[in-house]
């Protein structure tokens, strides 16, 4: 990787967060959803922080939101710049990015599984990931020049016809 496309990678990785906080407002706006203190539990058990009041962790909650997804951005340019592109790039990353939160906040045992959380949270934290991974994807997919643009050629099919 380039140091062209590692800051492509962050600049993305920031834009993806600033689309998904953007995306979070609005819809806490009509759902009333309470910001989430799980990024600042997370960051503070990984740093072995004394425990603290959520209201005075708004700091440590912003850069483990922020810092996650400009860090991980760097991860969507790797798979642009290797030819990993469009939606199915930015399906796999999405995916990376729910792995990410998952293994860290489980590990630190700051999240819950999330198969144990209310479907509506479910939905909500997927489209909220999905906006991040592609917003990013799609910056990175134009500024990363593609290494090999050329299809590869194979035999086509039809379905109910022989090949």
């Amino acid at each position: 990787m380039t140091g062209k496309t590692l800051l492509y990678g962050l600049a993305a990785g920031a834009a993806g967060v600033a689309a998904m906080t953007l995306a979070e407002k609005l819809e806490q706006l009509f759902t009333k959803r309470p910001n989430s203190s799980v990024p600042a539990h997370t960051l503070a058990k990984l740093l072995k922080l004394p425990p603290k009041p959520d209201s005075e962790r708004l700091g440590l909650n912003w850069t483990m939101h922020w810092g996650q997804g400009i860090v991980l951005g760097a991860a969507r340019a790797l798979l642009a710049e290797r030819g990993v592109r469009g939606p199915i790039g930015s399906f796999l990353f999405l995916n990376l990015r729910l792995l990410n939160d998952q293994v860290l906040e489980n590990a630190t045992g700051a999240g819950a599984l999330p198969w144990t959380w209310p479907r509506d949270e479910q939905a909500i934290d997927l489209i909220h990931k999905g906006i991040y991974a592609f917003t990013a994807g799609a910056l990175l997919d134009r500024l990363i020049p593609n290494p090999d643009p050329a299809p590869v050629p194979r035999k086509g099919w039809t379905v109910g016809k022989k090949a």
